[in-house]
């Protein structure tokens, strides 16, 4: 059937395959480099700080039942594993609390793909430097984001989780280019990875599978890249093919031009944000359109009696759903209760997710004063603005107040400085890493690209955390 019907795009799969395969360090503009050794420092803290929550204590009991030969760190555990089930603890950790970078376009966390994979590869064949490191994670963000950009909004609204879906080719690549895979087995290791895309968006709203997506798409394409370098042969045109490919099966509405659009002159990487509050990127402008509103006019959560945001089509699909306490995943994904907890406590961070606060009457109360809606504004600017947010504040006294945000703090629009991705860190792992060692793994992740071997990093990031 394929036969009948044109590629979406001739030679897309081998186009990437032969642009990632060929990246060279020298190749990389200094801030791309910059940004990827933050991407690590980003995914390290997510991930020392998610690996003792209950979520990913069960994917490492799992990994390590399996007895694999004990060759890459599951960070913060004392543990070691096969390079696939390091992938899956690492890949899961560094998803498991909604901490993780994120490129808007795509919708895909790379910072809980490339970054694990690229690790695990290093440590288990031992004389990688830095700069074979920060390589192979271009590959995999460039190729991965390319892909998610490609799929559109489409696979989302068909219910698809870019994380597990897209983020698979993002982990492929990465360790395609690590294992120096040449062109064609590249597209294979991309052509395995294909059939191993999934994740389904119902996940957030309670489940735990949420958060293992990150760490099977992690885990996937390793060996996706691993068969591949046996002669595996995968789907050499998987993105493009008409039927069945990628692309026409993922998505309604695929641009598959995005695929290669600026390949080597427009660093995707670069599109790449950082995430201020522990929850779903899309509802961050509206947390800071309350908080702003509130602390501009001295208001606390007492002061209000109706907040009413106005959404992009995607956020009020992906968010605006009535609130129940089902887990920690539904509270990091739904509108009402980060408004909620923004207007008690000013923040959205780690404790304001804690299971017991899931349920506190005082948050419940304050959920019943939101309403939520498409605004038709930003529905007409279009998806480069889905995460922008319109809030409407009423007080007990009479006044009215409004903030409208475009785009969200950590985006590449309005990025965070590397200070505050720095604080960021040292907030997420403070409670379970000593400050020696947080000065430490900042020092070392600061000169990735000058580390010819990467010993004292791996010592770093394998010793187990402290869990309060």
């Amino acid at each position: 059937m394929s036969q009948n019907k044109p590629p979406l795009l001739a030679n897309a799969t081998r186009d990437l395959a032969h642009f990632a395969a060929a990246i060279e360090f020298s190749d990389l503009p200094i801030e791309v480099i910059e940004r990827i050794k933050l991407c690590v420092l980003d995914h390290v803290g997510c991930a020392l700080y998610g690996v003792s929550l209950p979520w990913t204590q069960k994917v490492l009991a799992l990994a390590m039942a399996e007895q694999a030969q004990p060759v890459a760190a599951i960070f913060g555990t004392g543990k070691k594993s096969s390079i696939g089930l390091a992938a899956l603890v690492n890949g899961t950790a560094g998803h498991a609390f909604e901490l993780d970078d994120i490129h808007k376009e795509s919708i895909v966390h790379m910072g809980s793909l490339a970054p694990p994979v690229a690790l695990g590869f290093a440590q288990a064949h031992g004389a990688l430097s830095g700069r074979e490191v920060i390589t192979a994670m271009v590959a995999g963000y460039e190729v991965g984001a390319r892909v998610g950009n490609a799929a559109t909004m489409g696979l989302f609204f068909r219910g698809f989780h870019p994380q597990g879906s897209s983020g698979v080719f993002a982990s492929a690549a990465t360790a395609a280019r690590i294992l120096n895979l040449p062109a064609l087995q590249f597209q294979h290791a991309l052509g395995c990875a294909g059939s191993q895309a999934g994740g389904l968006m119902a996940a957030q709203e309670g489940a735990m599978v949420k958060r293992f997506h990150s760490g099977r798409a992690a885990q996937s394409g390793v060996y996706s890249a691993l068969l591949a370098q046996q002669d595996f042969t995968g789907i050499t045109d998987v993105l493009e093919a008409a039927y069945g490919g990628y692309l026409s099966v993922y998505s309604d509405t695929p641009n598959a031009s995005r695929l290669t659009a600026g390949l080597g002159t427009q660093w995707e990487t670069l599109n790449v944000g950082y995430k201020p509050h522990a929850s779903v990127t899309s509802i961050h402008t509206a947390l800071d359109g309350l908080r702003q509103i509130m602390l501009e006019h001295g208001l606390t959560a007492n002061d209000i009696v109706k907040v009413q945001v106005g959404l992009s089509p995607m956020t009020h699909v992906h968010c605006a759903w009535e609130y129940k306490a089902q887990g920690v995943t539904a509270a990091q994904m739904n509108l009402f209760y980060g408004l909620a907890v923004v207007a008690l406590d000013g923040v959205a961070f780690t404790e304001q997710y804690h299971e017991s606060r899931l349920s506190d009457p005082a948050i419940l109360d304050f959920i019943k004063r939101i309403e939520a809606s498409v605004d038709a504004q930003i529905e007409s600017m279009g998806p480069p603005f889905r995460h922008a947010a319109r809030v409407c504040l009423q007080t007990k006294q009479g006044h009215s107040f409004e903030s409208l945000i475009l785009d969200r703090r950590g985006s590449p629009e309005n990025p965070l400085k590397p200070e505050e991705i720095e604080y960021k860190f040292r907030h997420v792992v403070g409670a379970c890493l000593s400050k020696a060692r947080i000065d430490q793994i900042i020092k070392v992740v600061s000169q990735l690209d000058k580390l010819t071997q990467l010993n004292e990093l791996f010592a770093l990031l394998g010793e187990p955390v402290h869990v309060k």
